[in-house]
């Protein structure tokens, strides 16, 4: 007979784990346990990734077979010691304390709670309307191969080496790139959608081939790939470095070195793979903070484009 619960003790705390034999992903079998011992040997990575920043949970309360909940508030239920942070949401008026991770405790209880994936904001609770966080997002259309993504990987690279950026580059679990860069809380998402803009259609020229920036999706040739600068809009959000993707085969949103780009595929990384990766090369993006870049270049870049006649598309409304 399954288990009802298991206890897990997570530094000072103690996590209880009911269900632990659920099978969350059947492809492989892995349950919810599997998940659980997953972040932990992940700790330090993932708690770096999502410290102090607002936190959508993407839960599975039936394991993946099940339906899918997006949920911004802190499910019920929370010990005292999780953390949240208030945000307001003007298009429906309202508010919601989201999860605000500080210690790994409170992760293991949101994967209690049937969380699998993580997607944070790019701002922290100090000032959630100012991001700390550029987000270059490598989003292959139908009909794009991972062999694009990687090639426009590189131009990407090349143009922040350009800019004195520090990149740090990550698979997204799913079939395209992340690349974030530290930036100082000195702007609000608007201007840093627009310098994301800007980056973007700097790509863009430099591999037209690969690349567009179109804004419908309609308008897109979908063997391109679109660099979406609307990841940096407010309270739009892509799953965290080592956050698990709902993938059958337990997929994880993997940081890689530059010199890693051309030989991985996002099937490499699984919660099964992972764990001795972290152990062996530790959090690749554990130096994030120590780089920070101002945004000012790309800002010059959005002066020039609207000089020359480039529109910038509307703020897409939040999520």
């Amino acid at each position: 007979m399954p288990s009802p619960f298991t206890e897990i003790e997570v530094d000072d705390r103690v996590v209880k784990v009911t269900n632990p034999d659920r099978v969350y992903f059947p492809e492989s079998g892995a349950t919810k346990l599997d998940l659980v011992e997953y972040y932990l040997g992940v700790g330090p990575g993932i708690v770096n990734a999502l410290f102090e920043r607002p936190c959508m949970l993407h839960r599975f309360p039936k394991g993946l077979a099940g339906d899918k909940v997006h949920q911004k508030r802190l499910p019920a239920g929370a010990p005292d010691w999780v953390e949240t942070v208030e945000l307001f949401f003007p298009r429906w008026g309202r508010t919601a304390d989201e999860l605000c991770v500080t210690e790994l405790a409170s992760v293991i209880w949101a994967v209690q709670m049937s969380t699998v994936e993580f997607h944070p904001w790019n701002s922290r609770r100090d000032d959630t309307e100012k991001p700390d966080e550029w987000r270059i997002d490598l989003d292959p259309g139908p009909e794009c191969d991972f062999a694009t993504v990687q090639r426009v990987a590189h131009v990407a690279h090349e143009v922040l080496d350009e800019l004195g950026a520090v990149g740090f580059p990550k698979t997204s679990g799913g079939s395209g790139m992340h690349v974030y860069v530290r930036i100082a809380p000195d702007h609000g998402f608007k201007t840093v959608r627009r310098a994301a803009l800007a980056f973007a259609r700097e790509v863009e020229r430099r591999a037209p081939e690969d690349v567009t920036t179109a804004w419908w999706r309609k308008d897109r040739d979908p063997a391109h790939l679109f660099v979406d600068y609307n990841q940096n809009a407010r309270d739009h959000t892509i799953a965290a470095a080592y956050s698990v993707r709902g993938f059958g085969d337990a997929r994880v949103s993997a940081p890689i070195r530059w010199d890693e780009v051309d030989d991985v595929s996002p099937h490499d990384f699984t919660i099964f793979t992972m764990p001795e990766r972290f152990a062996t090369l530790g959090d690749l993006h554990e130096e994030i903070d120590d780089h920070v870049f101002d945004i000012a270049p790309l800002l010059a870049w959005a002066e020039r484009d609207d000089a020359d006649g480039a529109e910038t598309p509307a703020e897409p409304e939040e999520e």
